[in-house]
């Protein structure tokens, strides 16, 4: 069975040991980065299963790697953090962690916290259909009916939709979704996402003009309602 892979962002090196012998000591794949940046570029590159983040990093503020990360990134996200202002946690919360645990830190508790944060992204993910107004998309068999019949979609307009569906109410980001559909290369090619988001709006919505389900959200992304 493959393990799951937990990314650790902190510039301690001995946090990160700490963590790799902890984790590992649990059957969990440790990958570490020891900066911001590096952080980012390997949760695209690798896709781990929770990301373990420090907000005193010496390239970015923690703060703001969470915030970019959340941006494309939708498994869970534990804030590790010697800081402990009320301030810094409501931020950290607001800005999509999932939880927030300081330092020093208790090895049993944060496993527990871990273990709760995957469950929580295993039960969203095995949710298999999706209703939204006379929309339904069943995530097993792959359909999408509109008022009850079926709606014939290319696999790129199927994959698109069920990724603005299963975030419904959020603002997907282009380069979010232009890696997620066409991979890391096609994040500056809009064009794509104007296209196929113009062809849903055709074979969903009521008045493609005036849609009520793929909100434009200006220069930023796209929300399915």
């Amino acid at each position: 069975m493959n393990k799951q892979e937990i990314l650790v962002i902190d510039d301690e090196p001995q946090i990160r040991k700490l963590l790799k012998i902890i984790l590992e000591s649990h059957d969990y794949k440790v990958t570490p980065a020891s900066n911001g940046s590096e952080g980012i570029n390997l949760a695209a590159n690798h896709s781990p299963e929770l990301i373990i983040l420090d907000l005193g990093l010496p390239d970015k503020n923690g703060h703001e790697v969470l915030r970019e990360l959340r941006s494309w990134f939708e498994k869970s996200i534990i804030i590790l953090s010697v800081i402990d202002s009320e301030e810094d946690i409501i931020q950290a919360l607001d800005n999509g962690a999932t939880d927030y645990l300081t330092k020093p830190f208790r090895a049993g508790e944060l496993l527990a916290r871990i273990r709760s944060s995957i469950r929580l992204t295993q039960h969203v993910e095995v949710q298999q259909v999706i209703t939204a107004g006379d929309l339904e998309i069943d995530l097993i068999s792959h359909t999408v009916l509109r008022k009850k019949e079926i709606v014939k979609l290319t696999s790129t307009e199927y994959n698109l939709l069920v990724l603005l569906a299963k975030n419904q109410g959020k603002v997907l980001t282009h380069q979010y979704l232009l890696k997620s559909i066409w991979g890391l290369s096609a994040q500056k090619e809009t064009q794509y996402l104007r296209v196929f988001i113009a062809q849903l709006r055709k074979k969903l919505e009521k008045d493609p003009n005036h849609p009520e389900h793929f909100i434009t959200e200006s220069g930023v992304g796209y929300r399915f309602l």
